[in-house]
């Protein structure tokens, strides 16, 4: 298992002739996780990377904030160990105020989105991450699938909760 710990790092991603970012720093880090019991570690390279970005970085991070980047993240990841063989990549970029959370795996089906029903037991996965994620998407790649949902940093000043509108 490779679960990037430690790499948080910053990518230049392009330059001119002084040596200055066109694009800005790209704030990042990757793992890959096979077992189930990786998910853990999944969340915790999930709480490590929004510390760095807080204490590093000096970008705010709502409580809210870090405890949806673990869901969203606990969740995508699970589905990846349980619905796909082999490995799963996780991503975690910040990009602008929110923070891209995107998950791969090598299975090309897309998710079966369910209706939300309460009376339904389990299932409700991909459910509370199109709840509590400003977007939602499902990329098919040339190798499988890519889940990729986005969380705002910090809550709105207005004390709304910062999520997807209904």
């Amino acid at each position: 298992m490779d679960t990037g710990a430690g790499r948080t790092g910053m990518e230049q991603t392009a330059g001119d002739e002084d040596g200055q970012s066109l694009l800005g720093d790209v704030i990042s880090v990757s793992g890959a996780f096979e077992g189930s019991e990786d998910i853990a570690v999944a969340r915790e390279l999930a709480r490590g990377f929004l510390t760095d970005v807080q204490a590093v970085h000096g970008l705010p991070v709502s409580g809210r904030a870090m405890g949806m980047v673990q869901l969203v993240v606990s969740e995508l990841v699970t589905n990846a160990r349980k619905y796909a063989p082999g490995p799963c990549l996780l991503t975690l970029e910040i990009n602008g105020g929110a923070i891209e959370v995107a998950v791969w795996d090598s299975n090309p089906t897309p998710p079966a989105i369910l209706a939300p029903d309460p009376t339904r037991i389990g299932q409700h996965g991909l459910e509370i991450v199109m709840a509590v994620g400003q977007s939602f998407a499902v990329h098919r790649e040339p190798v499988g699938k890519r889940i990729t949902t986005a969380i705002v940093l910090a809550d709105d000043p207005g004390g709304d909760a910062a999520g997807r509108q209904m």
